[in-house]
């Protein structure tokens, strides 16, 4: 039966591709396809095209509630690479069937590929019952004795009960609320279902975007957006990907079980290879079609050029960020086999939690504070500006708070006095200030690094990696190693050459390839080179967002009403003048030589020398790179 091409997709199910369709009748210019705009638009009839895939091509968005004062909202495009963030609004409508759900619903991987739903009745299954609005995460589609099943789950007192659903399953399926935020390109990918608009709402913009703020000044509300689809296919016996709008005035036929795709050529994307099994490989492909403006591997990674593809695996990196207090920011994934060096640089705490979090069995951590705590308990150690600390561990105590003992963590570290040392206990809650004094001058490698000390951390490349042209982190006023990621990577080489070897980056850059053959000999011992790869504001906070387990502080009591906090600038507490002070008798290895004189600090807070460089250090390069004092900045105490 022929359809319009806007009713094929329609009713496409992504899970069939490809799909081989034929055209029927149209609007077209005899015996050829015409080129606009990036799209096919017009292909004669009997002509075949296997579809292989359906992409969004761009958004359209329009804003739901009426602004005073203004026009009825007109829709409009919002480009894919805007640097805003979004809460996605439930779909009040339902879905009748799980398979609707899954021919609809992006299912993955994924973090971002388990959607939640409820249903409005009990489900009484085979040794579960369902409970009525009971959240129910989807994990995964599979076939199971033939019959193709969603994996799902539900979460009761911290336990997670799976279970299968058939696509045959019916019932009123609602989607659950959402409190995630995502990006735009988040929400395209994942997030948009097929065939339906999605209701957002803006909750932050970038005020780094160069662009003109498609939004009303000020608007952080409602808006729909709508996906505007893009069909991918082939020709037959022709290489080149074809781009087709729904839209296109021309009826097709899916021919797919009586043609022979043998006819076509096998494209393959990044992920469609990723996708394959391990004793799939080696394969040789040639190269059809590349990111433009992809600087990794140019010279590899050409049209044309004939490589082989070795293995897929999984390989560590390193998150990092330029430190710096203002934008933007570089951000960087840095090999585990990086062979330049790094020097340590202050890190910056801004509670007594991280003081707890960063402290190591290597060595004690040494801080100063850069900002007041006055206590609202007796038990509680006060800080002024200037004070130094031993880092010690955190443990229990009473405290007690409108009349009622209560038990809260407390870290116990050792103040250092003029000639002494005294206990100090410092509630984890406490928002205070803490620069970190460093007497490491050691240089170390990134795995050492990685092993001996805990993420984040703060370093500047001492010596380059002398093995790559041009190493980008040593040109960087310093770099906070964030956290290890693992990720998805294919070894590529040229085919010429194909004992020197490259990692290709699957979910960051999306190449088409024409499979070839099977390589079948052994390729023998293979030279592994890594790259710096230096990734996007976006590609980072989606790393940043799935990879990490945030911690944060304990809940804290109510405030003395009479709290005041007091701070001090780093290049005040440089400038001070000096006198003599103890040597710790377990960890501290340098003369404290130095003493903080303010008004604000009391009269046993003291700053080491090593100290007062460190903050004089700091200034200075943050004054020199245009940057203010803040959380982030870089700290040095010299080579």
């Amino acid at each position: 039966m022929a359809l319009s091409l806007q009713e094929f997709v329609h009713s496409l199910d992504l899970r069939t591709l490809p799909r081989v369709l034929e055209i029927q009748s149209g609007i077209y210019f005899e015996g050829s396809i015409y080129e606009m705009f990036g799209n096919e638009c017009c292909f004669s009839t009997g002509e075949v095209i296997k579809i292989t895939g359906l992409k969004i091509k761009k958004i359209m968005a329009e804003i739901c509630e009426h602004i005073e004062g203004r026009e009825s909202p007109q829709p409009f495009e919002l480009p894919m690479n805007f640097p805003g963030l979004f809460k996605i609004v439930a779909d009040k409508t339902p879905y009748l069937t799980m398979e609707e759900i899954i021919r609809t619903i992006h299912i993955g991987p994924s973090r971002l590929g388990h959607p939640c739903f409820y249903h409005q009745k009990d489900m009484k299954l085979e040794n579960l019952v369902i409970k009525q609005g009971e959240q129910i995460m989807l994990n995964s589609v599979e076939e199971i004795d033939g019959e193709i099943m969603v994996n799902c789950g539900v979460v009761r007192n911290h336990q997670n009960h799976s279970f299968t659903l058939p696509l045959s399953q019916e019932g009123e399926f609602y989607e659950c609320e959402d409190e995630h935020i995502y990006t735009l390109k988040e929400i395209v990918e994942w997030k948009i279902p097929k065939n339906r608009t999605r209701t957002v709402k803006l909750t932050d913009f970038s005020n780094k975007w160069d662009l003109t703020n498609p939004f009303p000044k000020g608007f952080y509300g409602a808006l729909t957006l709508k996906p505007v689809y893009e069909i991918q296919g082939v020709m037959k016996f022709q290489k080149d990907i074809v781009r087709i709008l729904p839209s296109l005035d021309v009826e097709v036929k899916d021919i797919t079980d009586s043609y022979d795709a043998n006819w076509f050529l096998q494209l393959l994307s990044t992920q469609d290879l990723s996708d394959m099994t391990s004793k799939d490989f080696p394969i040789v492909a040639e190269v059809i079609e590349v990111p433009q403006g992809n600087q990794v591997l140019r010279n590899i990674l050409q049209p044309g050029k004939t490589i082989v593809i070795h293995k897929k695996y999984q390989a560590s990196r390193i998150l990092a960020s330029e430190i710096r207090s203002h934008f933007p920011k570089r951000h960087f994934l840095i090999p585990t086999s990086y062979k330049g060096k790094f020097k340590r640089r202050p890190r910056e705490f801004p509670t007594a939690y991280d003081l707890e979090i960063a402290k190591s069995e290597k060595e004690r951590l040494h801080v100063v504070a850069t900002k007041a705590f006055h206590p609202p308990h007796d038990e509680f150690s006060s800080v002024s500006v200037g004070d130094q600390f031993l880092v010690h561990h955190s443990q229990t105590m009473e405290i007690l708070c409108e009349g009622i003992r209560k038990v809260v963590n407390v870290l116990a570290c050792e103040k250092i006095l003029k000639k002494s040392y005294e206990t100090a206990l410092l509630p984890l809650y406490m928002e205070g200030g803490f620069v970190e004094v460093i007497h490491d001058k050691k240089q170390y490698q990134i795995s050492e690094l990685c092993a001996q000390f805990h993420l984040p951390f703060n370093v500047k490349v001492s010596v380059r990696d002398l093995f790559i042209e041009e190493d980008i982190l040593a040109a960087t006023p310093g770099l906070q190693l964030e956290e290890a990621i693992t990720d998805s990577y294919l070894l590529v080489s040229d085919f010429a050459n194909p004992t020197e070897c490259w990692e290709i980056p699957v979910s960051r850059l999306n190449m088409t390839v024409q499979l070839v053959n099977n390589l079948s000999q052994d390729t023998g011992s293979f030279l592994v080179r890594t790259l710096i790869e230096e990734i996007t504001e976006e590609q980072y906070y989606m790393m940043r967002r799935y990879e990490s387990s945030f911690s944060h502080p304990p809940p804290r009591p109510p405030k003395h009403p009479s709290v005041e906090e007091a701070k001090l600038t780093l290049l005040n507490l440089a400038e001070e003048r000096t006198v003599g002070l103890p040597k710790s008798p377990k960890s501290l290895h340098v003369d404290i030589s130095k003493k903080l004189h303010s008004s604000q600090a009391s009269p046993d807070s003291k700053v080491p020398g090593g100290c007062q460089n460190a903050l004089a250090n700091l200034e200075k390069e943050r004054s020199n790179s245009g940057t203010t004092a803040g959380p982030g900045a870089e700290g040095t105490t010299g080579h």
